[in-house]
């Protein structure tokens, strides 16, 4: 499945996109994401945790930047992984960009390409609650990257500086996983139970 994903950030282009190339420092915007290995510029390893309706699921894995262009600001990164309890797994293919907006901020723009496997697939299928959690991810994350911004003061030498010592001051907390479709999620169990219980009932 394809979807596409925007936000806005009060920031200049230049400083926007060195602060999204810092993975570890974005990292803890991401809700419920945690950056276990760094193991060079290019290649991360970590883990993301999401509830669809009643199934809380934890997808360890490695984010690969295959393209990254400076010049344009655009990038492409490939990400892979596995539920930690064998249910499944998620592989995305993730392009985005940034471009000026009003005011001197920056627009930044999100393709995904997302291909679950597994009983993964079926929990978010059936109620299409995949496009409604990758909005709220998105949602939370530009605020959380917003709230990262204005607390680091900038990208001048000065401001960097002062930025790094409050970094070490205080670690930034992970954004809480994201949950959604509990109410759909329940009326579609609840229905395929009521199916199977009639199915049973009839055959006895």
């Amino acid at each position: 499945m394809e979807f596409d994903n925007s936000f806005d950030v009060a920031a200049p282009v230049e400083q926007t996109w060195a602060i999204l190339k810092d993975i570890e420092r974005i990292a803890p915007c991401l809700p419920g994401a945690e950056l276990t290995e760094v193991i060079d510029e290019d290649n991360y390893k970590g883990k993301v945790s999401v509830r669809l309706g009643p199934v809380a699921l934890t997808f360890q894995g490695q984010v690969t930047f295959t393209e990254r262009n400076d010049a344009d600001y655009t990038a492409k990164v490939k990400a892979q992984g596995a539920d930690a309890r064998g249910r499944g797994g998620a592989n995305a293919n993730v392009t985005f960009g940034l471009a000026e907006s009003d005011g001197g901020a920056t627009t930044v723009n999100i393709h995904t390409d997302l291909q679950l496997s597994g009983s993964v697939a079926q929990y978010g299928r059936g109620v299409g609650m995949i496009t409604d959690l990758s909005s709220q991810i998105i949602g939370q994350f530009a605020k959380r990257l917003h709230e990262e911004i204005v607390s680091q003061g900038g990208d001048s030498p000065e401001a960097s500086e002062a930025g790094a010592t409050a970094k070490e001051a205080r670690a930034i907390a992970p954004a809480a996983p994201v949950a959604v479709g509990g109410m759909a999620f329940r009326v579609l169990w609840n229905a395929l139970v009521r199916s199977i219980k009639r199915l049973f009932g009839a055959a006895g």
